[in-house]
């Protein structure tokens, strides 16, 4: 399959996009999370091929894309108050609502539960894109299924060029990681994911929230996949990638004591000059949200360095944070070492 590759800048290019979505079609989009691999979220058959094109398991639900709150509605069985007052707080952004679907969800998106994930993008192109398709849009991270999620264009095209119809170029994405998931399917609600809309934004709203185990443990043996993200190793690069968690002076000692030259570092700005073995930086202690802008960046660019084994600064996993240590810990399979 030949992939075109398309300018969100241009009119045309926009149009040929829909028109591609519009009749089956996949299409890797700009949103403001991570580049997404769109397809219409109510023809079966095309979301089926978003799953052949990413190598992705069936049984990970997808998440479906709306430019309008009123396009919501048809989608789900009910929506509760509770709901509406986040969509009202955090939409267009972010976040992404389970509740109970609608019949015209088809089961390939649903991953064959009742319920279904769906969220009002912020990324103009994105809500144009959905406008010109006259549909909403299922859209998972645009990338191999395990690789590092896609923050431009051009990490869509290293993965998927010749797998997809169209790459339209929307530019890099500015949060970085991908929508925080909220359950309303259940009571009390439930974080299924963390992203940039943070646990303690969510309760000013809600009050009460619980956070799911699976957000920093493995997903217990059998149980479903209720939102995307919870039980495969993902965004992995080459290397093994292993968390040391620790001080900073510890983290130091312990990765120059592992240096042979077959070992690197994903570390902050700051610790660069204390490291004696190749490294990636995302991001500086302080910001988390640069962290989590840049992670996955980064991440792609530990296949540089040509090593095994990348030993990893562990984020603060607070806030924003919560987001980077939970794209972090699947890369790196759970493994965290504690120096200190």
């Amino acid at each position: 399959m030949k992939t075109e590759y398309l300018n969100a800048r241009h009119p045309e290019d926009l149009q040929r996009a829909a028109k591609i979505l519009a009749e089956g079609g996949l299409v890797g989009i700009p949103t403001e999370t991570v580049y997404g691999l769109a397809a219409n979220a109510l023809n079966g058959e095309a979301c089926k091929r978003i799953f052949a094109a990413k190598g992705r398991p069936a049984d990970n639900p997808l998440i479906v894309h709306i430019a309008d709150l009123s396009q919501w509605e048809p989608l789900v069985r009910k929506i509760p108050e509770k709901a509406r007052r986040l969509a009202e707080a955090f939409w267009p952004g972010p976040l992404t609502i389970i509740l109970p679907k609608a019949d015209c969800i088809p089961a390939e998106v649903s991953a064959g539960m009742d319920t279904v994930g769906v969220r009002f993008p912020a990324h103009p192109v994105a809500r144009e894109l959905i406008r010109l398709a006259g549909v909403p849009l299922a859209a998972p991270s645009a990338n191999l299924s395990g690789r590092p999620s896609p923050t431009t264009a051009q990490h869509v095209w290293k993965d998927l060029e010749g797998k997809i119809e169209a790459v339209l170029d929307g530019g890099p994405c500015n949060v970085g990681v991908e929508s925080t998931v909220i359950s309303l399917a259940v009571d009390p609600p439930r974080l299924f994911r963390p992203g940039g809309v943070t646990p303690a934004a969510l309760r000013e709203i809600l009050g009460e929230l619980e956070i799911d185990p699976a957000v920093v443990k493995p997903l217990e043996e059998g149980a479903k996949v209720a939102s995307p993200g919870m039980k495969y190793k993902h965004y992995a690069p080459k290397a093994q990638v292993k968390i040391v968690r620790g001080s900073a002076e510890a983290y130091y000692r312990y990765v120059n004591s592992h240096a042979n030259g077959r070992t690197g570092a994903l570390c902050y700005q700051e610790d660069a000059e204390k490291l004696q073995v190749p490294l990636i930086c995302f991001g500086t202690q302080a910001d988390e949200s640069r962290q989590a802008q840049e992670l996955f960046e980064a991440l792609r660019k530990l296949d540089d360095l040509q090593v095994d084994t990348v030993y990893a600064r562990c984020p603060d996993p607070e806030g924003v944070g919560l987001a980077v240590y939970n794209r972090l810990i699947r890369a790196a399979g759970f493994e965290v070492i504690q120096v200190d």
